[in-house]
């Protein structure tokens, strides 16, 4: 098969069926490779903004990571703000960037450009495919990159950078997905927050990431009434969860001097499900993944 083609068997059997794309003329190979197959989804986007949006809202809402198509640098450059909001919210994502042929490169074609460095500044691995027999080996690798969770992120935005004479030359292989080990809870640091809720006068839960869902804001909720604490969520959550049955939770202020002022007005006016607790303090705070 073609590196095209391993490329796309590899997404497919690592779990990702969908792909949102803004294609140019170095994609075509990948593009008919979805248009043969069944197993992709290729949504067409008129714009790169679109693409990278949607594929971050995917990640968020199905909770597995989907697929980007852009074309060259410039195709990178217009996709980097929605790339950026993924990057942050622990999206996982595998994009794509189609480069020119790698024998093109000393002509500085006029879209040559420094993907790697663009795709840096929003991703958490990046890599460049030199060789078709390494194309399915370099996707596998995408995606358990993009499915690896770091600190309090579910995962994150893994760059796969494709010459077009990787993909249109024959000698690609499919590879197997490695291995994703979920992040390990420390129960000594369990037992240390349980102290420190049990024993403080003053104490606020703040939850994020994947706690923002249901079942996350339940445990949350339950333990800020066993313990008196406040609870709060973070600013910017990838994901709330709200309805019926689900804990309402109050969101915390953008990081700076907003939120103790928002402390400090909390701790001198009522609440109707707990009243005062707390105000703003110099303690610092303890961050658990």
């Amino acid at each position: 098969m073609n590196g095209a083609r391993a490329v796309l068997k590899t997404l497919s059997s690592g779990g990702i069926d969908v792909c949102f794309s803004n294609p140019g003329t170095s994609e075509m190979h990948l593009v008919a490779g979805m248009v043969a197959t069944a197993e992709m989804r290729n949504v067409l986007c008129l714009f790169e903004g679109v693409a990278t949006g949607a594929a971050d809202g995917y990640g968020r809402m199905a909770r597995k990571p989907a697929s980007t198509l852009l074309h060259l640098g410039p195709g990178l450059g217009n996709g980097l703000a929605n790339l950026h909001n993924a990057r942050r919210a622990g999206t996982p994502l595998v994009n794509i960037v189609g480069d020119h042929a790698t024998y093109h490169g000393p002509f500085d074609a006029p879209l040559n450009s420094d993907i790697e460095a663009m795709a840096r500044t929003v991703s958490k691995w990046v890599r460049r495919t030199e060789q078709v027999a390494d194309a399915g080996r370099d996707t596998a690798e995408a995606i358990a990159a993009a499915r690896t969770a770091v600190g309090h992120l579910p995962g994150g935005v893994a760059t796969l950078v494709l010459p077009s004479d990787v993909c249109w030359s024959e000698g690609g292989l499919a590879a197997p997905i490695p291995a994703v080990a979920s992040p390990a809870v420390d129960g000594h640091e369990v037992e240390r927050i349980a102290k420190i809720l049990l024993g403080s006068e003053r104490c606020l839960l703040l939850v994020g990431g994947d706690n923002m869902r249901r079942s996350g804001l339940t445990a949350a909720s339950r333990i800020a009434e066993a313990t008196g604490a406040d609870l709060l969520a973070e600013k910017s959550p990838a994901r709330h969860e709200r309805g019926a049955g689900i804990p309402p939770v109050d969101r915390l202020p953008y990081p700076g001097t907003l939120p103790q002022r928002a402390w400090q007005e909390r701790g001198t006016s009522s609440s109707p499900e707990r009243g005062p607790r707390w105000r703003s303090s110099p303690t610092p705070a303890n961050r658990a993944p």
